[in-house]
């Protein structure tokens, strides 16, 4: 993420242009499905795990909206974070960003888990959506029936003028995966030797699915307007098959590494939200403004490296400021961030 950013933000019009600026845009661009695909696990764990501390799925799928709501929320708080530190346009203000579509993704997240009622038709439904999502993106974009609705609203399901970032399409389906995903790793949690048939499956899957998808993208399009790079449901898919490979990956690299290896890769995953709220300022804000499109490649690639180690002291010094500090009243909302 911080290194997609940097990238397309620091480095200069002399240098964008080559193969390995292209290269590493699109490996950094990976950390955009991969963050909201997390979220989608996390939600769908989380749920099952609260549904049976409390006996209910209401309970767990409760639970998953409130959180949904509150990334929703905050994405609204960021956006006025960024207009009062950046003092740009005022539509900036109904922009719609990666917090406001991961908040209303894990709404929609909870809603389906909550009507699955068992872990089978969950995974089915999730499933669903994911392809669903995919195959009606290219439609969505193309039909001229969401013309008439205002900009701010029409950015949520498709680019609209200076609007969109991510809007729900195709975004959403990343998440709606995680969730898939997080449900079948809820399923085998208890059961080690299904735990290793499971990565396994993942595994075969990402990468036939990747085949796959690469393979189609050189077919005639079955829409009649769609492009690979903008909305394509092989582009989607490959990109999906690339972060889902991630997770067996994970899970082998947790049995080879000590735990304090991974350390750092803990601490940041659970200050994940706390890194993308801080460093998007840092990034493309004002105070970048003296380096902004001025250094070659190979100073972003410093850049990324130096940010990204001095977002990892700010963590621990938040961690430990923070470690028995309570948020109360309408601060609470920030806790997903600080905490």
């Amino acid at each position: 993420m911080v290194l997609a950013h940097i990238i397309d933000s620091w480095t200069r019009d002399a240098d964008r242009k080559a193969e390995a600026f292209y290269t590493l845009f699109f490996i950094g661009g990976v950390a955009s499905p991969l963050f909201l695909f997390l979220a989608g696990m996390a939600s769908a764990m989380s749920a099952a795990s609260k549904a049976r501390r409390e006996g209910t799925d209401a309970a767990g799928a409760v639970q998953a909206r409130r959180r949904g709501w509150e990334i929703f929320a905050l994405g609204l708080v960021f956006r006025v974070q960024a207009q009062l530190l950046g003092m740009g346009p005022l539509t900036n203000m109904l922009k719609v960003d990666m917090l406001n579509t991961m908040g209303l993704s894990i709404v929609i997240t909870s809603y389906i888990w909550q009507w699955g009622r068992h872990h089978r038709s969950r995974i089915a439904w999730l499933a669903a959506a994911t392809v669903a999502v995919a195959m009606f993106t290219p439609l969505v974009r193309a039909t001229p029936l969401l013309a008439a609705v205002p900009d701010p609203i029409e950015a949520y399901l498709r680019p609209a003028t200076s609007y969109s970032a991510f809007p729900l399409l195709p975004w959403a389906g990343f998440l709606f995966a995680g969730g898939m995903v997080g449900a079948l790793v809820d399923v085998v949690r208890t059961a080690p030797r299904r735990q290793f048939l499971l990565q396994v499956g993942i595994a075969v899957s990402a990468v036939l699915g990747v085949w796959l998808a690469w393979h189609a993208s050189f077919q005639p399009s079955i829409y009649e307007h769609a492009s690979f790079w903008y909305d394509s449901p092989t582009f989607f898919f490959i990109r999906l098959g690339l972060v889902a490979m991630l997770v067996p990956a994970a899970w082998l690299i947790e049995l080879v590494v000590p735990a304090r290896g991974l350390q750092p890769i803990a601490v940041f995953g659970r200050s994940s939200l706390f890194v993308y709220w801080i460093h998007v300022e840092m990034v493309y804000g004002v105070i970048a403004e003296p380096i902004k499109r001025g250094l070659p490649l190979w100073g972003s690639l410093v850049g990324t490296a130096l940010l990204a180690f001095g977002l990892y002291l700010l963590v621990l010094l938040k961690n430990r400021l923070l470690e028995r500090f309570e948020l109360r009243g309408p601060f609470r909302l920030l806790a997903p961030v600080i905490r």
